[in-house]
């Protein structure tokens, strides 16, 4: 009977301080390398502070700027068990040395299989937050206001060094509040928004999207907004901490509103979704203008931005502007709808 494999050794971290850790090395991305230690669990430095670095399992070292499109692409990628010194990346079988500098990612070989291999699931992969906010007044008037959001996203591969494939987009968000007196009629606050998105990579920056969108505003007199678009995307800016996309699409809008015409409409989406983390923020902001070519009044636009600040673990507190525009909605209706709100946001893992 065939004897089973040994497990492999730690792998060992030498500072240049002279202070060594032994564990397991986890990745690097760029300037970086995250390694496991038996006694500090999970740190990360930079490869300026490390004089030596051994691993006993091979690994996949990707070079900076190269992505990979398919499981084939992975014969190009240098593979082996690696020792780092002097800023230099050594790999055995067959010899090879790399500098560090000209590295992009890191990571463990069977890791860096299972990614070219495998294919989520559609309920894998899922990334987002969820958001609630309320405030509740009892006196002379009683006041109740609930605010709460669900934005998802799934891109896949999930891997940053893969090329993308699709992208899967969610977005719910709903304010309702009600005021009421004593012989007074109640005063009521209902404004929903929901929209879908698929996104097929036809290039790392270039893509086509089918979109469906539906709104609901009690306070500018529109009880459905339906709208349906397909178009081309493009990434502008694509960084770790930065990403920026804008769109163009041709769109059919159907719009009912209360007492007044409902108008079919053909118009095109301009849009714009940016997204930024900072060192303790993340600010996601998403501008939207829909001009209409078969009724030209009837423009609309649309600007949200979220900043959520982390609180403890996945809790975040989020401080949140929404802005819709009707340049045409039924008489005794304001243009604007205009909220603020704050509430406590989960980030999904």
């Amino acid at each position: 009977m065939a004897q089973p494999s040994p497990a492999p050794g730690p792998d060992t971290l030498l500072f240049t301080d002279g202070e060594k850790l032994t564990g397991h090395f986890v990745k690097s991305a760029g300037s970086s390398v995250t390694f496991k230690s038996d006694a500090l669990g999970d740190i990360t430095v930079d490869w300026k502070k490390v004089k030596e670095l051994t691993t006993s399992a091979k690994v996949a070292v990707i070079p900076k700027s190269v992505r990979i499109r398919k499981p084939a692409d992975a014969a190009t990628i240098p593979q082996g068990t690696m020792t780092a010194e002097d800023q230099q990346i050594h790999l055995a079988e067959p010899a090879r040395s790399i500098p560090v500098a000209d590295t992009g990612e890191i990571i463990d070989q069977a890791a860096f299989q299972k990614a070219l291999m495998h294919q989520p699931g559609f309920f894998e992969a899922w990334k987002g937050t969820v958001t609630a906010g309320a405030s509740v007044v009892n006196a002379t008037q009683d006041s109740e206001t609930f605010t709460g959001a669900v934005a998802l996203v799934r891109t896949i591969p999930t891997e940053d060094w893969l090329d993308p494939r699709n992208k899967t987009i969610l977005n719910l968000t709903e304010s309702y509040g009600e005021v009421t007196q004593p012989a007074t009629p109640t005063i009521r606050t209902s404004i929903f928004h929901g929209d879908a998105e698929r996104d097929e990579f036809l290039s790392p920056r270039v893509f086509a999207f089918g979109q469906a969108a539906f709104d609901h505003n009690f306070s500018q007199g529109l009880d459905l907004q339906q709208t349906y678009s397909g178009g081309i995307g493009y990434t502008l800016i694509q960084r770790a901490n930065e990403t920026l996309d804008v769109k163009g699409s041709i769109s059919y809008i159907r719009q009912q509103f209360r007492d007044a015409p409902s108008p079919d409409l053909i118009g095109s989406i301009f849009a714009e979704d940016f997204n930024r983390k900072f060192k303790r923020a993340t600010l996601d902001q998403h501008l939207t203008l829909t001009p209409t070519w078969n009724n030209t009044n009837d423009y609309s636009a649309a600007f949200n931005a979220l900043l959520t600040i982390p609180v403890y673990k996945r809790l975040n507190g989020s401080a949140g502007f929404i802005d819709t525009y009707l340049n045409d909605p039924p008489p005794a209706f304001r243009k604007n709808s205009v909220q603020f709100t704050l509430g406590v946001t989960y980030a999904l893992p």
